[in-house]
């Protein structure tokens, strides 16, 4: 059996001498025999050796064995099967950057393939930050970035998040996780599913991606995007895409906003929904557009400073206002700043300020209140008014100040013979 000297691909550590002189004949053993099956009861193999196939002695360099070069050999014949096997990889300091261990594996081109059962950890600053598991994988690593392909869990044990997927890759110089395809995460607070969650392990973030779908527990909601980011400590969650929120109770939707971005405290329970923003409720059913609003799920309130309408569809009323408030468990809408009431048939009531009791199907209305109506056609100006729109049993009376209240009877045309 011919051998040729051959430079090193890179220098390893070596363990004690004695060590070193037992693991060198077998090396040389695994580079000229066809599948070969070692297990780890026989051997002792540092996968770093395996992996590099090259040999280095501590004091003194070995030659590579290399196979001659008449040798006929095919990459499927050069396959090797190893039995508890571990891959490990530090960066310049020593520091740990990655451990994989597997029962068995299958040793290709610098990849384990079929790595059965493989387990293992993933480090940040010499301490592990995630640990890895799969039931089977093909492990791919260059010293720069490790990959996983298979049925893959990766558990954050800080703060007790699991991610599942069909894909990992870890780039430790970027302090960046990613597992992908059909993603599903889990938390005490949270769980989600994308097609990818991208893990910042230092900033403890994780952003999904791809038909994201996430339900919490506390306050009970679902939310449907295609970006959503989870800053982990603070318990907040943030989407600058188009959102959906469900609001449950009793496993029942209760509420529903929309908007093209949100955030959502999940500690808090406050949603702040931006541009574009609209809750739906479905008793009864009402709808508030505005261009940004607080939705507070625990004390069920629902805020703007800007311009909005709330709409009643069961009974056609639109409500328009600069500011408004709504408290969704009394199902009444406070109105504040050049509010103006719609009914179906036309008819109108403006005032500073407005209360709408939706059960009730009733308005008050207090300041500069003018009310109009077309059939038959009225007007009315007071301080104050109280009554139903749709049904046109308005009220109109005069306010604190004494100010008469006016009224204006608008005549038929004339013409019409009888």
């Amino acid at each position: 059996m011919n051998y040729r000297k051959g430079r090193p691909k890179k220098r390893v550590n070596c363990p004690k001498t004695r060590e070193k002189n037992q693991n060198l004949p077998i090396l040389i053993l695994l580079q000229n025999l066809k599948g070969v099956e070692i297990k780890a009861d026989l051997f002792y193999l540092p996968l770093t050796f395996l992996l590099l196939l090259g040999l280095v002695a501590c004091g003194a360099r070995y030659p590579i064995a290399e196979q001659a070069k008449d040798s006929d050999s095919s990459p499927q014949e050069s396959n090797l099967t190893f039995f508890d096997v571990t891959l490990e990889q530090a960066d310049e300091v020593g520091k740990p950057l990655w451990k994989v261990r597997a029962k068995k594996a299958r040793y290709t081109q610098d990849k384990l393939g079929e790595a059965e059962n493989p387990i293992g950890e993933l480090y940040q600053d010499g301490k592990p930050v995630y640990e890895i598991q799969a039931e089977r994988a093909d492990i791919e690593q260059d010293g720069q970035r490790l990959f996983l392909k298979g049925k893959i869990v990766a558990t954050d044990p800080k703060n007790g998040i699991v991610l599942k997927g069909n894909e990992l890759e870890w780039l430790p110089q970027e302090d960046l996780l990613i597992v992908r395809k059909q993603i599903n995460g889990t938390h005490k607070r949270l769980k989600a599913s994308a097609q990818e969650a991208r893990v910042k392990t230092r900033e403890q973030r994780i952003e999904f991606s791809g038909s994201v779908v996430a339900s919490s527990v506390d306050p009970q909601m679902q939310m449907r995007t295609e970006n959503l980011i989870w800053q982990i400590p603070e318990e907040i969650l943030i989407s600058e895409s188009t959102i959906e929120i469900d609001r449950y109770n009793n496993n029942q939707i209760t509420d529903r906003g929309k908007g093209d971005a949100a955030e959502i405290n999940l500690k808090s329970q406050i949603a702040t929904i931006k541009k574009n923003a609209q809750l739906n409720l479905l008793d009864p059913p009402t709808q508030i557009a505005s261009k940004s609003m607080t939705w507070d799920m625990k004390a069920e309130t629902v805020k703007t400073n800007s311009t909005l309408s709330v709409v009643q569809t069961a009974e056609n009323v639109t409500v328009t206002a600069n500011r408004g408030e709504m408290k969704i468990a009394n199902k009444i809408v406070n109105l504040t700043g050049n509010v103006n009431a719609i009914g179906q048939r036309g008819q109108t009531l403006k005032s500073n300020q407005l209360s709408w009791y939706l059960d009730k199907k009733l308005l008050e209305a207090q300041g500069n209140v003018f009310y109009t109506q077309i059939d038959p056609p009225i007007n009315f100006t007071g301080g104050t008014a109280i009554g139903n729109l749709q049904t046109e049993d308005i009220v109109v009376k005069s306010g604190e100040s004494g100010d008469r209240v006016v009224t204006e009877i608008i005549p038929q045309d004339v013409g019409t013979s009888n």
